[in-house]
C-alpha cells in the first residue's frame, strides 16, 4: 500500500471536495481518497506507488491546481 500527501489551492467548498475526489478516484490504482478543505490536502492511497503526473493532471481536470 502506498500513501501520498498533495496541497490542492483553490478548494474552498464541499463541492470543490466532491470535484477533486471524483476525479482522483479515477485514476488507475488509486484506492481511496481524502481532501481536507481546511487546509487543502489530498491524500492518495493506492495498492502500488502512482504517478504524480496523473494526480497532477486528475487535479486539473477538475479544475484545481497542486500546489508544487
Amino acid at each position: 500500500m502506498s500513501e501520498t500527501t498533495h496541497v490542492v489551492k483553490g478548494m474552498t467548498c464541499s463541492g470543490c471536495m466532491s470535484k477533486v475526489t471524483a476525479a482522483v478516484t479515477g485514476v488507475d490504482g488509486v484506492t481511496d481518497v481524502d481532501v481536507d478543505i481546511s487546509n487543502g490536502e489530498l491524500t492518495v492511497v493506492s495498492d502500488a506507488p502512482v504517478d504524480p503526473a496523473a494526480i497532477r493532471k486528475a487535479v486539473g481536470d477538475a479544475g484545481y491546481e497542486m500546489a508544487s
